[in-house]
């Protein structure tokens, strides 16, 4: 038997027990949570959360979750989840009572999660059959997805994570794999990005959004420079001279910039650079700039 399947465990018997209550067929694979694993707090706290927050959501529809993995498996609890977050009208029976059905109505289910979290087939850590084999780790990461799209809000403990082993039931016996997920973000590796990271990954995964992005900024700038009779139609370009910057700052801020501070219609490039240079230090003074940004 494979050696780190046994180290999974702290004491012998918990193998024979573990592969009792878990059947691997024959050419099957299946991913559990080590058992050394299972009793992490952050985890326990986690489970906690999700539980408290599917049974405040479904309150009214008198649904009460107490596992994870034993309730949400055949799809009619994220069902009603999705419904009542989402207001999404899914064209399945409430209640599949059959397993042919229950993979049915989570493959529409499932299906409807990644178009409205608007991920790719690759972004997915959850799949018809890891849920519907109660596979804790897949179930949690689809619940932490719902979460942060429908409710950003959620105060999910920071760096969850858990060793996993992947057993294969393979001619030669059990082969295995370890690894570690991460369930929530790692709050350390979020610290050490910039804040520009929400725009990386608008430019690289749905650019097609950026136009809708642009006017919401264009709407927002006008609606402070227009008091004073300026009217921004390309972001682009009328920021470039950092005069429309400069101004947009002492709107926002409540104050007036002298005009012997800046160059309201700068003739060069090096006048340019100096609006640009003095917006970003008013930012960064203003305790307003945490990250780097190149002025030129």
């Amino acid at each position: 038997m494979d050696p780190d399947f046994l180290n999974a465990f702290t004491q012998p018997a918990a193998v024979d027990q573990f592969l009792a209550e878990n059947i691997i067929a024959q050419g099957e694979k299946k991913k559990f949570i080590k058992p050394t694993s299972g009793n992490n707090p952050k985890l326990e706290e986690l489970k906690l959360l999700l539980i408290d927050w599917i049974n405040t959501t479904l309150k009214e529809e008198h649904i009460v979750v107490k596992s994870l993995e034993e309730d949400l498996y055949d799809g009619l609890v994220l069902h009603h989840l999705l419904e009542n977050l989402g207001s999404l009208k899914l064209d399945v029976d409430k209640i599949a009572l059959t397993e042919k059905k229950q993979r049915q109505k989570l493959s529409v289910i499932l299906e409807a999660v990644a178009k409205c979290l608007q991920l790719e087939k690759s972004q997915l850590k959850w799949s018809v059959e890891s849920i519907l084999t109660k596979d804790l780790v897949s179930t949690l990461h689809l619940l932490v997805a719902i979460a942060k799209h429908f409710k950003p809000n959620l105060a999910m403990p920071p760096n969850v994570q858990v060793e996993t082993i992947t057993i294969e039931n393979t001619s030669r016996g059990l082969k295995t794999a370890n690894a570690v997920e991460y369930i929530t973000e790692n709050k350390e590796n979020l610290e050490a990005h910039s804040k520009d990271d929400a725009f990386d990954e608008l430019f690289s995964r749905a650019p097609d959004k950026l136009d809708a992005v642009k006017k919401v900024l264009l709407h927002f700038v006008n609606q402070h420079v227009g008091k004073l009779g300026l009217n921004v139609k390309d972001i682009s370009s009328q920021f470039a001279d950092g005069v429309i910057l400069l101004l947009l700052i002492g709107q926002l801020e409540g104050y007036f910039l002298n005009l012997k501070h800046f160059f309201l219609t700068p003739a060069s490039s090096m006048e340019m650079l100096h609006n640009v240079n003095l917006a970003l230090d008013l930012l960064a003074d203003g305790g307003l700039l945490n990250f780097s940004v190149n002025s030129e």
